[in-house]
């Protein structure tokens, strides 16, 4: 089967530099949208050389200039866009031009975290989540055919500091247990999202679907995730408990987005909003579709923090 020409806008950030490198290496015409400040950047600009070396088709726009997005978009079959999500809503005009253009048989939105018609606190998380939201409601309006991909939290987002608001590393004499400990979160390498992704961009199973990812390695709850680095480190922790509801009200003494680190925690792991449900009753499970993908797991991340 002839493989899809592929459009990456944000190819130059962390994960979207990793779904260039595998749509290149999985054999897709791969085209990536530049800014021409990103050229300024040495960083990006390193990026930029090294992808159009492997073979990546470079075009100039943004997603503020209709006509290069026009221009961009006739020429491919799917477009992954990988921006932040705090821009989520500069997607608008993204999706007027795939609209109109009637030739994209995939769109992958910036999504690649929780799902947003899942969380529970979504008040609490309204203004992060509001974005993501609204794009998924005008993709469905305008029958544009979607993969929304679910990966919940990055390795590199709380993971690192075993979930302790404001560290930067794991604990190593005492540390905080959220409710009851034992709420499960999920945690996901960029670079294995990326690889995920770009298996789903051809794969009819996941049309018009939400993809989760939730690998057996990478679910677990602060009371497992704490033993394990006491294992780790070959020491206790001191443990000190903060309940559900003294959480609840940190978050809301805080204002936005000084709080968001906490209701992340509260979320994934007082909530259990990446785990509650089934996958197979509201999308597709990501790690059944590819089994041949290797995914790093918690332990494994964690022995590089020791």
């Amino acid at each position: 089967m002839e493989k899809s020409k592929v459009l990456i806008i944000g190819a130059t950030g962390r994960l979207g530099y990793h779904l260039a490198q595998f749509s290149l290496q999985f054999g897709h015409p791969t085209y990536i949208l530049i800014r021409d400040s990103s050229l300024n950047d040495p960083n990006k600009a390193q990026k930029l050389d090294f992808l159009s070396t492997a073979g990546a088709i470079p075009l100039k726009g943004s997603l503020e200039d209709e006509n290069s997005l026009t221009e961009a978009v006739k020429q491919v079959d799917v477009v992954i866009c990988s921006i932040p999500s705090k821009q989520a809503l500069d997607q608008k005009l993204l999706l007027k031009v795939i609209k109109e253009s009637g030739c994209i048989k995939k769109f992958i939105p910036s999504e690649f975290g929780v799902d947003p018609n899942k969380i529970q606190i979504y008040n609490l998380a309204r203004r992060f989540y509001a974005g993501k939201t609204e794009i998924r409601r005008l993709i469905e309006a305008e029958d544009i055919p979607y993969t929304y991909i679910c990966c919940n939290l990055f390795m590199g987002y709380l993971l690192p500091s075993l979930a302790q608001p404001g560290l930067k590393a794991p604990p190593r004499d005492k540390v905080t247990i959220f409710g009851d400990g034992n709420a499960k979160a999920v945690f996901v390498k960029d670079v294995d999202v990326a690889a995920c992704t770009i298996n789903a961009i051809d794969d009819p199973r996941t049309l018009n679907k939400t993809l989760y990812l939730r690998p057996q390695g990478n679910v677990y709850s602060i009371n497992e995730l704490v033993a394990m680095w006491e294992n780790k480190i070959g020491r206790e922790l001191k443990k000190i408990h903060v309940p559900e509801e003294e959480l609840l009200l940190k978050i809301k003494e805080s204002s936005y987005p000084d709080n968001l680190e906490m209701i992340f925690i509260y979320s994934a792991f007082v909530k259990g909003d990446h785990t509650y449900f089934d996958i197979d009753e509201c999308g597709v499970d990501g790690t059944k579709l590819y089994p041949h993908l290797k995914f790093t797991t918690v332990s494994e991340h964690l022995d590089t923090l020791v």
